[in-house]
């Protein structure tokens, strides 16, 4: 049951990301995340129920964990093409293993190593094309932003295991926005007030809605389904990395990007190294 759940929050994420760099046109990183978010709080709001104050500070971590991913993902996905950022976050879960292997003592068999090995070359692959566009990872700040929202997405994924077997998935979610939304409020006043950084207004999108939307339903189904006591969150987050498939072809659909040809060579290759993984995980 869970790994079509999995299946399904994977297309809903994918046709976030391409709501994601739309609204972007319109508005600063800090205010997409921030109203998207907000919105995403009110549609839970009826679920919402009191927990215990320890469950409380887990859930701030975790906030605080995501906030950290969302904020830099958004700011590499501004300064990259959308084909590039999408494929080297499909390293994820890559890293998801990698910290399995160190916090939890697991053990790889030659075919995890296998794919791990090939997921790293895909990424110098993905650097070379990113080349042809003027894009150069030691010249471009972007790299290091998505390199950010990898690694802290990861540990958020791990964590995300480890709370859901102490609360229900309703409870962390819905309590994860409420706290994100204030993480988003303070660095946005940072941001204004202190650093006095922002030279954007705010301009109303509706597009800011369909991103609220799509970014509930697809936690809703990815908690769900990692809370099952049968799901395995390797296997999980491989899968709903996949979601890069859909967003890839938005970037050269919608946004028509260029350098397709090499980069679908390079995602190719990427999702080859993740099928290894989870061949020899299975």
């Amino acid at each position: 049951m869970w790994i079509w759940l999995i299946l399904a929050s994977a297309l809903l994420l994918g046709l976030y990301d391409i709501a994601k760099k739309q609204a972007l046109k319109k508005n600063s990183v800090l205010y997409v995340l921030l109203l998207a978010t907000a919105f995403s709080t009110l549609i839970l709001i009826p679920f919402m129920e009191a927990g215990t104050g320890n469950d409380h500070l887990r859930l701030i971590l975790k906030a605080f964990l995501v906030t950290t991913s969302w904020v830099s993902g958004l700011v590499g996905i501004k300064m990259l093409p959308l084909t590039t950022a999408s494929t080297i976050k499909a390293s994820r879960p890559v890293f998801v293993l990698i910290f399995s292997l160190v916090l939890f003592g697991e053990r790889l068999n030659w075919m995890q190593w296998m794919g791990i090995l090939i997921a790293f070359v895909a990424l110098y692959m993905l650097s070379r094309s990113s080349k042809k566009e003027g894009i150069e990872i030691k010249n471009n700040s972007g790299f290091i932003w998505m390199a950010v929202s990898v690694l802290s997405g990861s540990a958020s994924a791990l964590y995300d295991k480890h709370i859901l077997g102490l609360m229900d998935p309703i409870f962390v979610q819905s309590w994860s926005n409420v706290y994100i939304t204030v993480l988003l409020g303070i660095s946005i006043l940072v941001w204004n007030g202190i650093l006095k950084k922002d030279t954007e207004k705010f301009k109303w999108d509706w597009t800011l809605v369909l991103i609220a939307v799509l970014i509930t339903s697809a936690d809703f189904l990815y908690f769900t389904a990692l809370s099952q006591e049968d799901a395995l969150l390797s296997v999980i987050s491989i899968v709903r990395r996949c979601s890069v498939i859909v967003t890839f072809a938005g970037g050269a659909l919608l946004f028509k990007e260029h350098h397709i040809r090499s980069k679908a060579v390079d995602l190719a290759v990427l999702l080859a190294g993740i099928a290894i993984i989870v061949l020899g995980t299975a």
